[in-house]
């Protein structure tokens, strides 16, 4: 294989590697993970390659070699962060109070409900609410973690609050009311 320290510039030899690597690359990614989403995970991949392309071994072979390295670690990064998402998740639906009054359908349907929720709120969502409820951090505290201003976090907290109450009440109770739903509504729940 070539030098890519024969390229004449910089970009050349990244288009190089690029060009004789993306198709494997993609085949790599489709066969580990969702094929929908493979081709955002190349693309991810060569933007990691493009910042640390001054760390890329010379040979090309080996290049390539080193982005399925990337690759691969960017897959497992993202299989871990859905995994910490589920488990958030279940975590959630498991925060609500036990009432010995409410029957056991009840509560099930309830969890089942909460969980399906959480799933639609979007990260952001998701996060602020993980912060406070689950790792149970002030707001001046959760603003450092997010990197904002106490009073940002606290109405990113709000809109996430709002944001599950809304879910919460447009979501069918029961397995009847959702198979009752347009095909449309239930493709999205």
């Amino acid at each position: 294989m070539s030098h890519l320290s024969r390229a004449p510039d910089r970009a050349g030899a990244f288009r190089s590697l690029y060009e004789s690597s993306y198709a494997d690359l993609l085949k790599f990614v489709q066969r580990r993970t969702d094929s929908a989403n493979a081709e955002d995970m190349v693309a991810e991949a060569f933007l990691v390659v493009w910042r640390r392309f001054s760390e890329a071994p010379a040979q090309e072979s080996d290049a390539r070699a080193w982005i399925f390295g990337i690759t691969r670690n960017l897959m497992l990064n993202a299989q871990r962060g859905e995994q910490r998402r589920q488990a958030l998740g279940v975590r959630l639906a498991e925060t609500i109070p036990d009432d010995f009054s409410t029957s056991h359908a009840d509560l099930v349907s309830s969890r089942i409900d909460l969980g399906r929720a959480w799933t639609l709120l979007s990260e952001v969502h998701q996060e602020a609410l993980g912060l406070a409820v689950f790792e149970d951090l002030a707001a001046p505290q959760a603003a450092k973690v997010l990197g904002i201003s106490p009073v940002a976090f606290r109405l990113r907290l709000t809109r996430a609050r709002r944001a599950l109450r809304l879910l919460l009440d447009h979501l069918p109770h029961h397995a009847s009311e959702l198979s009752a739903a347009s095909p449309e509504k239930a493709s999205t729940l």
